[in-house]
């Protein structure tokens, strides 16, 4: 069992992690954002990236998300974890608290980026339920025994709806409150590329979504700024880097979940119709049924 680690803003490393090495990549989809660095976490084989590559140089709109999550695949990691700063489109969803989305809702125009298909190979995942159960269940879990060891004050809210807009601007005071208006929980600009190419991948996958403003709609708090999010994100990364050291602990070899078979199915296209060349280009992600 092998896990990942996308690290957002201001979580850039895991100091935790021993026997360290770097692995450069070249995907068919390009380079990722940085080099994965391997180790392991608790005695868990972990492979960390950080999505805006070393110093965030990459805007959200210019990560390679279709390189990360294949470098991932490349590197036989079956469970994907991601931490990342959001805004808090409801009052009861504080800043400084951890929510774990189980939905999303596609605010980009980003569609062909966030697949692996196309140029001769069609497929159609199931996407109703856009990330893993069993581990979202086992990181809520781990979450909330570090919490009570430590005596924070953070709550954790196992589930919710992420709105995943473009940017790299904030939303209008018009976006912000149409997003409440639909019933949406947390607003970011990174996640949904991810959980789309994990599944087509049948990689596990769960964000675990570090609130950190309250967007722009709340009448007596001042709109988001880089300058809030990096001081909300920065005094829970200790916090984020203790649940991610318990969850390597916890996390079972086995898989309950139907991720690993999320292909099954899903691709349309006539074998006898896939050329040699894309059948290459695809043989990590389609051995099991071509």
């Amino acid at each position: 069992m092998k896990l990942g680690i996308i690290g957002g803003s201001g979580l850039y490393a895991l100091e935790a992690l021993e026997d360290i090495k770097e692995q450069e990549l070249i995907t068919p989809f390009g380079k990722p954002s940085d080099k994965y660095v391997c180790g392991r976490l608790s005695g868990t084989e972990v492979f960390f990236l950080p999505r805006h590559g070393r110093g965030h140089r990459l805007l959200p709109s210019e990560i390679n998300h279709r390189a990360n999550i294949f470098g991932f695949k490349m590197l036989e990691v079956d469970r994907v974890i991601s931490v990342s700063a959001v805004g808090s489109l409801k009052e009861e969803l504080r800043p400084r608290d951890i929510v774990l989305p189980d939905q999303y809702f596609d605010r980009t125009k980003q569609s062909l980026l966030h697949t692996f298909f196309g140029q001769g190979i069609v497929a159609h995942v199931s996407f109703a339920e856009p990330t893993c159960p069993q581990l979202r269940n086992i990181i809520a879990k781990a979450a909330q025994d570090v919490i009570n060891r430590v005596g924070s004050e953070v709550r954790i809210h196992d589930h919710g709806t992420y709105v995943n807009m473009e940017g790299p601007a904030f939303s209008t005071k018009a976006e912000s409150h149409v997003y409440r208006t639909l019933g949406f929980d947390v607003i970011g600009m990174t996640s949904l590329g991810e959980a789309k190419l994990c599944r087509e991948a049948e990689i596990c996958y769960q964000p675990i979504a570090m609130v950190t403003d309250y967007d722009c709609w709340h009448k007596t708090v001042e709109a988001v700024s880089v300058e809030m999010v990096v001081e909300h994100f920065n005094a829970n990364i200790t916090l984020a880097k203790e649940v991610l050291c318990e969850i390597a602990a916890k996390l079972p070899n086995d898989r309950t979940c139907k991720c690993g078979d999320a292909l099954k199915n899903a691709i349309l296209s006539q074998t006898d119709q896939i050329s040699e060349e894309t059948r290459n280009r695809f043989s990590r992600l389609l051995k099991k049924y071509i």
